[in-house]
């Protein structure tokens, strides 16, 4: 057999290993072993075993992962999502569908300290869905906009999908973090237009709340100011040069320490389940890793890739229907497996790809993670759905039957990003 029949016969046993529930870091690096010992010799595929774990986790970049993990679950664990919703509250409330557009404004504000998607989630569910139902809010339209909202976790920096994907691209996750600025933006706007637009055709699906003077609305800004000067420390430092994405996660972990020990919100209580909650999501994701190493070596050998990149080349496709498949084959990959399994299984195939059709790897970082977040919300296994059906008593079919609006908005979006790339690359291009 060829180096690339192996390649690609390894590929369908990773599949049918992961259907069958295995881990998926430890599928891939026994996959990944098994391909080298078959295309080169024992020795050569033992040095791999033996070097890979060691030279990629004690790698200084990968402590960011750790480091921003434990900043977004000790925000998580400590309220701060419900002082972002309350002052959204204030400002937008009064407005058709206002409580849902300030779900999407603390969502966003949320991302911006925790990069996690499911968190999001799970807490804005728990704070703004019985504000919604207290104002008669239609259901639907109150759980699709919490779990649309919750997706901006991964594109609004700190990212944990940029920092894995800078990671494995060998690409400036600095980078990476200020492309992620104008699309998360762009994100919340579009979510909140979409809301504008269903409450106008039906504004009995989202009714305003109690309108607020001036006075109350600046004075509420005042719960906002830790997040504020801990999302401008981090990805400031970052933008201006003053220190790395790795001393940024130190920095931003430690800032939230302190900011949510002196305003009394930390305890040693959730400290302690914020160590472990933290501890437990690196553990996964550094094991992902390393099994990627090892089945990145794999694909090297078989050159499966190369072949792949190739004749894709050779095709004479116009590029944008290049990059509409590799859209849909993200979307695809996103309804059945979580951020992380997603960039770690596929990057090894098709960055390789992606190189050789000549597309800025930055811009397509963006890409990627954005797409992604449509896999969150979409059936079968819609993540953010199923992490807000847990943390609410809303049936699965009414939370899918709400993102439907957002999943169009989601669509249109992408199709701006993937019309303009200067969106995502206007700030990257100033560092």
């Amino acid at each position: 057999m060829t180096p690339e029949i192996v390649g690609l016969i390894g590929i369908v046993v990773l599949v049918i290993l992961l259907f069958s529930r295995m881990w998926i870091g430890l599928a891939m690096a026994l996959i990944g072993f098994l391909g080298c010992l078959y295309l080169t010799d024992i020795e050569s595929s033992l040095v791999t075993m033996g070097t890979v774990p060691y030279s990629r986790i004690a790698f200084y970049p990968l402590a960011a992962v750790a480091l921003f993990i434990l900043m977004g679950v000790i925000v998580s664990n400590t309220g701060v999502a419900g002082d972002l919703y309350f002052t959204a509250y204030k400002w937008v409330g009064h407005l058709r569908g206002g409580l849902a557009m300030a779900t999407v404004v603390a969502c966003g504000g949320f991302a911006a300290v925790s990069g996690s998607s499911a968190a999001g989630a799970a807490t804005m569910g728990k704070v703004a869905l019985p504000e919604m139902r207290k104002y008669n809010y239609d259901t639907k339209l109150a759980t699709g906009s919490i779990a649309a909202g919750g997706t901006m976790g991964i594109l609004i920096p700190p990212s944990l999908g940029f920092i894995l994907y800078g990671i494995l691209t060998e690409q400036s996750v600095g980078k990476l973090f200020m492309a992620g600025i104008f699309p998360g933006l762009l994100e919340m706007i579009f979510y909140i237009v979409t809301i504008f637009i269903i409450c106008q055709f039906n504004p009995q699906l989202g009714p305003p709340g109690p309108r607020t003077d001036l006075k109350e609305k600046i004075i509420s800004l005042k719960n906002t100011w830790h997040i504020v000067i801990l999302f401008l420390l981090v990805i400031g430092g970052i933008y201006l040069g003053i220190f790395t994405p790795t001393e940024a996660g130190a920095i931003g972990a430690f800032g939230a320490i302190l900011i949510t020990f002196f305003s009394r919100r930390l305890n040693l209580r959730n400290f302690v389940d914020s160590l472990m909650d933290a501890g437990l999501t690196t553990a996964m994701v550094l094991l992902m890793v390393l099994g990627a190493y090892i089945f990145i070596r794999f694909m090297a050998v078989s050159k499966l890739p190369f072949l792949l990149g190739e004749v894709i080349a050779a095709l004479t496709l116009p590029n944008l229907v290049i990059i509409i498949a590799i859209i849909i084959f993200y979307i695809i990959v996103g309804m059945f497996l979580d951020i992380f399994s997603s960039i770690i299984l596929t990057l090894p195939i098709v960055y390789p790809v992606i190189l050789a059709m000549g597309f800025d790897p930055i811009w397509l970082g963006v890409i990627i993670v954005r797409v992604m977040e449509v896999g969150l919300i979409t059936p079968p296994v819609g993540m953010n759905v199923f992490v807000l059906a847990g943390a609410t008593d809303v049936p699965l079919g009414t939370i899918f039957r709400g993102v439907v609006p957002f999943v169009v908005a989601d669509i249109l979006h992408i199709a701006l990003l993937v019309a303009f790339p200067a969106i995502s690359l206007f700030i990257p291009s100033h560092m």
